[in-house]
């Protein structure tokens, strides 16, 4: 008898969206407060900063490039500054073979980073090193923080804004963020240029 992939694929589609049901159902109001910290950062004239590894660094990609572009075709708008701490391989590669990994993602928050940014830090787990330091580096230099992560509160005392999936299978908790993801940039550009596209 051969693995059954159709109840595999009907088990992974419901598993996951009744994740995705308990955040509508019980975790709305930290996404609310991560979005207008998010407006009102760029209302400022500030930037964001976002870090994460693996699949979460992928996340951060993917979310500045929705800030930097766009998040739909049929919603124009200027772009707002969001900078990927994960792409540049040349800074990765060097500070890591030098000085370590658990520093790759505080050095350049140090660096790029003024008071009045906002850094997100992104870690299914709650517990990757370099994330915890590059937001203990943010909150030195008086940037404010928020955190995606999984059915943990690790990290609850250095996060402005903590949103917590209820899931310890990263799979799920990595599906849950980037549909947070989508409805941060979504409600972040709609709070700033609504009235501009009526």
């Amino acid at each position: 008898m051969g693995f059954d992939f159709r109840e595999k694929i009907r088990k992974h589609f419901l598993e996951s969206s009744g994740i995705k049901i308990q955040m509508a159902e019980q975790h709305i109001e930290p996404i609310v407060r991560a979005a207008n910290l998010i407006s009102d950062t760029f209302r400022s004239g500030a930037k964001v900063l976002l870090c994460g590894n693996g699949g979460s660094a992928a996340d951060c990609q993917h979310m500045a490039t929705e800030f930097l572009s766009r998040l739909t075709k049929d919603f124009e708008r200027p772009g707002l500054p969001a900078i990927a701490l994960t792409t540049d391989t040349s800074f990765l590669t060097a500070f890591t073979n030098d000085c370590g990994f658990d520093g790759i993602f505080e050095r350049q928050v140090e660096v790029l980073g003024k008071p009045g940014d906002t850094l997100v830090g992104i870690s299914t787990s709650g517990s990757s090193t370099n994330v915890i330091r590059a937001l203990k580096a943010a909150k030195k230099g008086e940037m404010k923080t928020i955190v995606l992560t999984g059915n943990s509160n690790r990290l609850n005392e250095i996060a402005d804004v903590l949103i917590s999936v209820p899931s310890d299978d990263t799979q799920y908790i990595q599906e849950a963020h980037l549909t947070i993801e989508h409805i941060l940039c979504f409600l972040v550009e709609r709070s700033l240029f609504e009235i501009q596209n009526k």
